[in-house]
């Protein structure tokens, strides 16, 4: 969901700043001294996994894992997704830093919102757990896939057929994203189920 430098009109990257920087101070003012461990683990985690992309026009399609990061770490996914990203675009010109705050909101949000909506489920028995493992690694890809259509084309009406292309590429992705972080949900309720007792977004 890499958006590239020099395609977003100057409205659409202070709007998606503007969000970013609140979105990240909502994730500061709630993350608790003892989580900050896991919320690097899964910051270098989606570091890790986003940077095997596939360029798609002026977006890109690759493995975000939002929805884990959402369940996982409520409101905190802005910063740890803001770091990583800004990691990615120093060291491997991905995205770039007029951008940045676009690609995190875009990418942020729906892991945030799939996150703090599916959470409940993880505590109403396997079926529901799994399911929202499922739900969250797709919805938050499908949200974000949304999301930078949308800012495409608030910045130019003329990216609609490159936005509709990138949604119908990551589609495939958003499958392979939520059976992943099925995997993952079951694995931690197995061996560590206080990590999904996460307090950092409820607070």
């Amino acid at each position: 969901m890499h958006i590239s430098e020099g395609i977003l009109t100057g409205p659409v990257l202070l709007g998606g700043g503007a969000l970013t920087v609140a979105g990240t101070i909502i994730g500061f003012r709630k993350l608790n001294a003892e989580r900050i461990m896991t919320v690097a683990l899964l910051a270098s985690t989606f570091f890790v996994a986003s940077l095997i992309h596939v360029p798609i026009g002026p977006g890109s399609a690759h493995l975000l894992l939002g929805g884990l990061m959402g369940l996982l770490l409520g409101w905190a996914a802005f910063p740890a997704i803001l770091v990583a990203l800004l990691l990615q675009a120093l060291f491997f010109q991905y995205g770039g830093l007029l951008v940045l705050g676009v690609n995190t909101f875009n990418i942020a949000a729906p892991a945030v919102l799939c996150g703090l909506t599916l959470k409940p489920l993880l505590h109403q028995g396997k079926t529901r757990q799994l399911t929202a493992g499922f739900l969250a690694g797709f919805c938050s890809l499908l949200l974000s896939a949304l999301l930078t259509a949308g800012t495409l084309w608030l910045s130019d009406p003329g990216f609609s057929h490159a936005a509709a292309i990138l949604i119908a590429a990551n589609i495939p992705v958003m499958m392979i994203e939520g059976c992943i972080t099925v995997f993952i949900v079951g694995f931690l309720a197995r061996v560590q189920p206080e990590i999904l007792d996460f307090t950092m977004s409820t607070t």
